[in-house]
């Protein structure tokens, strides 16, 4: 199916740091920009690394009295050291978890669920710096009109990929919701034009009411012919 790249979603404009970028200039960014972390950059946009609000925290957290008097774990420990660092080189977290412009949005969500991130510093095709997704961004999809998405599970899905008749099956979309009304041929028609329905972008959910005329799961290998349509053709001018 197709999907919209992380190019057509991202922000170009990218709020940066560099290694040097102190303390308190960072978290004047995050604050004046309403973001919660930024990318660490060199001269030639090549991301080192990310910093965030959660890095700055580390950092006001260590300032506890108390913290320096309980045990440590090995995690604890990484987080203290961090929390001593005073510019965005030492403070980011390397290495920089990160996508492509063409790399499409289920891959985007799949990559922040994946690492636990809320942003993904996007690149190009020579690893450059060129904007920056948000889970807010990847989840625009979702917005997208009810017609738009009924017209390619009719097109794309029914017609296009299974060869399904439009006039056999009543595609209803409702804030996202698929429904699949009607009579399919072959009963293994029904789960791969609900699975295929539910990776067309903006889908929430695909509500199954599809029946099928034959029931080709319990087929004979040797009786292709008696269901296939067009394919019957081809197996018998193979015989």
């Amino acid at each position: 199916m197709k999907h919209r790249a992380v190019g057509a979603v991202m922000t170009t404009d990218v709020v940066t740091a560099t290694p040097g970028t102190p303390f308190k200039r960072i978290t004047e960014l995050l604050a004046r920009h309403g973001i919660s972390g930024l990318p660490v950059v060199v001269d030639d946009d090549k991301v080192l690394g990310v910093v965030s609000e959660s890095d700055l925290l580390n950092h006001q957290a260590r300032q506890d009295p108390a913290a320096g008097r309980r045990p440590l774990s090995r995690a604890a420990r990484h987080r203290a050291d961090a929390a001593e660092a005073r510019t965005a080189g030492e403070l980011m977290t390397v290495p920089a978890v990160t996508v492509h412009a063409l790399d499409s949005v289920p891959r985007a969500a799949r990559t922040m669920v994946e690492h636990r991130v809320q942003r993904l510093p996007v690149l190009d095709e020579e690893d450059r710096l060129v904007g920056i997704v948000t889970r807010r961004d990847l989840l625009g999809v979702f917005l997208r009109p009810d017609t738009e998405i009924r017209a390619e599970v009719i097109d794309d899905v029914l017609v296009r990929a299974l060869w399904i008749p439009p006039d056999t099956v009543t595609v209803t979309v409702a804030d996202g919701v698929v429904t699949l009304t009607g009579r399919v041929e072959r009963s293994t028609d029904i789960p791969m034009a609900l699975r295929m329905a539910g990776r067309v972008e903006g889908v929430v959910a695909v509500v199954d009411r599809l029946t099928a005329r034959l029931d080709d799961t319990r087929l004979r290998p040797e009786e292709p012919a008696l269901l296939h349509g067009i394919g019957d053709l081809w197996w018998l001018h193979g015989r």
